[in-house]
């Protein structure tokens, strides 16, 4: 009984979701659209001409503001042809539906055969920005969530150390909890700036903190 009080909690509440509601009217794929959002218009991390990696991009809200931005920077001949000042590239376990201008990999990207394929698509660039909204599929045991957490940061710092430029960005999801301070000391210990983001559309109740490093130190 608890449990369908909860489901029908959180029902009302997404219906009901101002950002949830601006979403489908603006026609992205999920609300956290507008975290990115807001903390792109804080921290100008978009910009046309960039190389902008996607991990865990399903269902794809975030790829499609990545678009929507690179599209407005982009010639006026480009625009009519529906082309974009950029290259975005997306990465996840599932599935996700084409967006116009984005190249999806499907697969894990710890996995050779998935880095060999980003390679390809990058060539002898390097990457300007690397977003991920991975969360780990939560257990309800803290330790071990944080812990899953965690190790997704861990392999976003490891492929943003191998493929980011020098005054690149790293922009992760992370919880505001057990583990966290931990992963802002390894921030620390690869990029010159780092700073936490909670926006406005990161729902109350969550422990949801986005992670931003920028400008990679050299190694010693």
């Amino acid at each position: 009984m608890a449990k369908n009080r909860f489901n029908h909690s959180w029902l009302h509440d997404h219906i009901n979701d101002p950002y949830v509601k601006l979403a489908q009217r603006e026609g992205y794929r999920a609300r956290a659209a507008y975290k990115l959002k807001e903390i792109d218009e804080q921290d100008k991390l978009i910009r046309p001409g960039q190389i902008i990696v996607d991990l865990g991009s399903t269902p794809g809200s975030w790829s499609q503001y990545v678009r929507n931005k690179l599209a407005q920077g982009a010639k006026r001949d480009q625009q009519r042809e529906g082309g974009i000042d950029g290259t975005i590239i997306a990465l996840d376990l599932l599935p996700m539906a084409p967006i116009a201008d984005v190249t999806f990999i499907q697969g894990d990207f710890r996995e050779d055969s998935v880095l060999d394929q980003l390679r390809e698509l990058v060539g002898e660039r390097q990457v300007d920005l690397v977003i991920s909204d991975m969360a780990p599929n939560l257990s309800g045991v803290a330790s071990a969530d944080a812990a899953r957490m965690e190790h997704l940061c861990d392999l976003a710092l490891e492929f943003s150390q191998n493929h980011l430029k020098p005054e690149g960005a790293l922009l992760v999801k992370c919880f505001h909890g057990s583990g966290y301070s931990q992963v802002v000391e390894k921030f620390k210990h690869q990029f010159k700036i780092v700073a936490p983001r909670k926006p406005k559309a990161s729902r109350d109740k969550s422990s949801e903190t986005f992670i931003l490093g920028r400008q990679l130190k050299r190694p010693a």
